[in-house]
């Protein structure tokens, strides 16, 4: 059993590693907050909120993977909130119904919680999803060697911003650079990761979540897919179903739809950006055609 004295000790560590990241943070290079409520500071190669980047690094130093985990991983505002409700309603089928899960109730951050800004879902009897939007190379190391799975999702950067200076040196950016990181890993580790492209899920999402559910080891049976199991739950994690919910979760879900950009860049942003993305991504192998 741990004694007070130990409990003091460890805390007067903690203390003094988030005093010492703090020093750490306060003396990158910081960015216009492009419309965050904290500046961004540039921190190899990206740009990152103090309050995320001191949590990347906590997470770094205290958690470790479990085999059964699956951490959901993405730049902001590519459909992360829609994945997350997506694969807990999918694992957690057998304990809830589409009238008893949390979703009805709790915004999908809430049952699914980033590990950069929740650490008490470190304990080893923790729920096997968690979520992170950290660039691969700051993904803590036990997530890289233990046996857990990791799904990451990306998104036309078209669609994912609206300023042109926005998305070339964005939070948890350049988006370029946080999605061909994971790309490339998925490549190196098939068996370890899932890459999706939300244009394509958005296509036919209940082929993608029977994809999904079979990659997180729970695939659907024959006779769920008789009931239209996968569809129940593509219909309850819809954006139009979730967003009309009378909970506070309607700022977590941008517009569902594909090809919005449309309403926000002129034709010469949107050539631009075409531009640029297929120069960063050229020779990947990836593209959002």
């Amino acid at each position: 059993m741990e004694s007070h004295f130990d409990s003091h000790v460890e805390q007067d560590i903690e203390d003094e590693f988030q005093k010492s990241l703090k020093e750490m943070i306060s003396s990158l290079l910081k960015g216009n907050n492009w419309g965050l409520p904290d500046h961004l500071y540039h921190y190899q190669g990206f740009w990152l909120t103090p309050t995320f980047l001191q949590g990347v690094m906590l997470a770094q130093q205290q958690f470790e993977a479990q085999p059964t985990d699956i951490i959901l991983c993405s730049a902001p505002r590519t459909g992360t909130a829609w994945l997350k409700s997506l694969t807990f309603a999918t694992i957690t089928r057998t304990s809830y119904d589409d009238s008893t899960t949390p979703l009805l109730f709790k915004t999908p951050h809430d049952v699914v919680p980033f590990m950069e800004l929740d650490h008490a879902h470190f304990s080893a009897n923790r729920h096997p999803l968690l979520a992170t939007h950290a660039p691969y190379s700051f993904l803590p190391t036990s997530i890289i060697d233990s046996g857990c799975k990791i799904i990451y999702i990306c998104r036309d950067p078209k669609d994912t911003f609206v300023s042109m200076y926005h998305i070339c040196a964005s939070w948890y950016g350049p988006y370029w650079d946080h999605v061909l990181r994971y790309w490339k890993a998925s490549l190196e580790h098939p068996n370890k990761f899932m890459f999706l492209k939300y244009e394509k899920m958005n296509e036919d999402t209940v082929l993608y979540l029977k994809k999904l559910a079979e990659f997180m080891g729970c695939p659907f049976s024959s006779e769920e897919a008789q009931k239209r199991m996968p569809e129940k739950i593509v219909k309850m994690c819809s954006f139009k179903n979730i967003s009309n919910l009378e909970i506070e979760n309607k700022i977590y879900f941008r517009k569902g739809k594909v090809g919005d950009w449309k309403n926000d860049l002129t034709p010469e942003m949107s050539t631009q950006l075409d531009q640029i993305t297929q120069q960063k991504l050229s020779g990947s192998g990836l593209s959002f055609n």
